[in-house]
């Protein structure tokens, strides 16, 4: 397949971030679920204990990355390949060769591309046939056509999962393309960490041209250029694309042979390979390297967008980009910059809090940035307010001021915020069950349920008799769809009851939830709908792929659909029938943990 100068789209043009379509590999992405997520529940004890998440905060990938671009402290990396390049000029042709063969990988080392993905069933991965006999190129369709973010932080906590893990390549998709689809999902997803996981599944001689095209997009979203470096030889056999004809440029200054490097950006400057704000961004980089007498400065003036190239490279070099730029793309591309390494936590913090909402920070991360951002002492004052608040919410003296602490980051108790709730999750997990108002138990229990923390949600159970008046339903209707077996009545009355509370749309959302997860008889589940206007029947054509892959018992394709019948950014204009079908899918497939979550997200948000 030949790739002309007009696929040069692909690293700075039309393929550029405003596309808002729904180290080593041995590092795995960290999990967002606590312990004990999904397992079968265990008998009840006399004083159960909230059990601690396992969560940590996100570390920096060990992967070189470009952070020590700094004059003043030249990279490691630098020096090292400095290094090996002045050891090897002393060596015969000869004499290097038969160095180079020393650490060349045998044939059995190579990993096959029939199987790829970090994730196993041991690390919380699918099996292996998880997308059963389906077509490679339907479900490359599927991947290519989901508007991403997903509207469920749940939903794409699974698909995150289902894509990572390493399942059998289907049959008529070659499997660099597989893993290509997999990791540019990813990418929309705001996963960029994941995506690179994904790309390092597949060694560098087995890629594919469409794989070099995502690599180079996965790379710049990470905002590590040096990684593009070992593929760089390879992507120029098959693409002429800009992004990789400046890495000629970029990737010897990166291991200190300036004169290559010079030579190479002066060459793309007469040919205009790129210009303007790409070409000083590239050059800036080069001008990072070791021996180098490059000084460039960055402006944005005239730039009316973000692209791949401008996010990745500008980021690695700490350069700051105009908020206006961040408008003309998707969220997806804030939860890239909230994992960048290189910046400070005030400059990742508008970042965050939507990473958080889109599924990718964990409490444990969101709790660990605002620790950091409270320890490093530049932090605005409307945020160390936050931070105060959050470390009350977790040691306060009393359940008065951890619940105050709560309070603070729930904001509106009422309708509270989707973050201060991911925020909070811990903490409320934490709290014993003791005497609260209907509203404050209604919004410890949203809380628990958006991190996982089922079991805990589920003690509060025993307090139902003691609530009455605003916030009553909610929580018995967070409690009826996301313990791990049924705590409260569920009846039909009951139901009619939260409905009338709660208003219609809510109503519908609870009625499709408890029909998908079977929490309601059929005669029960089929007279709510019709009286309360939800659809039940499989009536779409998505509606009988899910269902058909749910009988199939194939969990990766049905975290697949789910995610595609979850497509939008206004939990109001999802159908209550889309919400049934997904929980009754994942049900069926036995993902019953995350059906659950999922149902009580579109209570909580809805």
């Amino acid at each position: 397949m030949r790739w002309s100068r007009a696929n040069a789209k692909w690293a700075l043009g039309s393929f550029a971030l405003a596309l808002t379509l729904p180290v080593v590999a041995q590092q795995a992405p960290e999990s967002l679920l606590p312990p004990g997520f999904g397992d079968a529940p265990e008998a009840p004890t006399p004083t159960p204990q909230p059990s601690r998440p396992a969560q940590t905060t996100p570390a920096s990938p060990s992967v070189p990355m470009v952070q020590p671009l700094n004059p003043a402290t030249p990279p490691d990396l630098t020096a090292i390949a400095a290094a090996q390049n002045a050891a090897e000029e002393e060596l015969t042709p000869e004499e290097l060769a038969a160095q180079k063969a020393k650490y060349d990988l045998p044939d059995t080392a190579r990993r096959s591309l029939d199987r790829i993905g970090p994730l196993t069933p041991q690390t919380r991965g699918f099996e292996p046939d998880a997308f059963g006999n389906q077509s490679g190129k339907f479900l490359a369709t599927l991947m290519k056509e989901t508007h991403a973010p997903i509207l469920s932080r749940w939903a794409s906590i699974l698909l995150r999962r289902a894509l990572l893990s390493a399942t059998d390549t289907p049959r008529d998709i070659d499997g660099a393309d597989w893993a290509a689809e997999r990791a540019w999902l990813l990418l929309r997803m705001g996963e960029a960490d994941s995506a690179r996981l994904m790309v390092q599944s597949v060694d560098p001689d087995r890629y594919s041209p469409r794989l070099y095209a995502i690599a180079m997009q996965t790379y710049l979203a990470a905002a590590d250029p040096a990684g593009l470096c070992p593929l760089s030889a390879g992507a120029l056999r098959f693409s002429k694309e800009p992004g990789w004809d400046m890495t000629r440029a970029i990737c010897p200054a990166l291991s200190g042979d300036q004169g290559t490097s010079s030579g190479a950006l002066n060459q793309a400057q007469r040919k205009g390979v790129v210009r303007g704000v790409d070409y000083r961004l590239a050059e800036k980089v080069v001008g990072t390297g070791f021996n180098a007498r490059r000084s460039v400065k960055i402006e944005w003036d005239g730039v009316d967008r973000l692209t791949a190239w401008r996010f990745g490279l500008a980021t690695a070099l700490n350069v700051e980009i105009p908020d206006d730029l961040y408008a003309t793309v998707g969220q997806h591309v804030r939860a890239w910059e909230a994992r960048a390494p290189a910046l400070t936590a005030v400059r990742r913090r508008p970042g965050v809090d939507i990473a958080a909402r889109l599924g990718v920070f964990s409490n444990a991360a969101l709790v660990g940035f605002y620790g950091q951002i409270g320890t490093d002492g530049d932090a605005p004052n409307d945020i160390a307010d936050k931070v105060d608040a959050l470390r009350t919410a977790y040691s306060g003296a009393t359940v008065g001021d951890r619940l105050g602490g709560m309070r603070s980051w729930w904001q509106d108790e009422a309708k509270p915020d989707y973050v201060g709730l991911i925020a909070t999750a811990r903490a409320a997990a934490a709290l014993p069950v003791a005497q609260a108002s209907a509203q404050d138990a209604s919004n410890l229990v949203a809380s628990m349920l958006t991190a996982g923390y089922d079991r805990n949600a589920a003690r509060w159970a025993q307090a139902i008799g003691q609530l009455d008046g605003e916030g009553a339903s909610q929580f018995w209707g967070l409690l009826a769809v996301g313990a791990p077996s049924p705590v409260v009545e569920i009846n039909s009355s009951r139901v009619s009851a939260y409905v009338s509370d709660a208003g219609a749309e809510k109503g519908r959302m609870l009625i499709a939830a408890l029909a998908g997860l079977s929490r309601l008889s059929p005669q029960d589940a089929a007279s709510l709908a019709q009286d309360n206007g939800v659809t039940l029947a499989a009536n779409s054509r998505w509606a009988r792929a899910i269902g058909t892959a749910a009988q199939r018992g194939e969990k990766a394709t049905v975290a697949l659909l789910a995610a595609v019948g979850m497509q939008g950014s206004d939990w109001s204009r999802l159908p209550a029938a889309h919400l049934y079908h997904v929980v009754a899918a994942l049900h069926r497939v036995g993902l019953d943990p995350e059906a659950r979550m999922i149902a009580a997200e579109a209570i909580s948000r809805g």
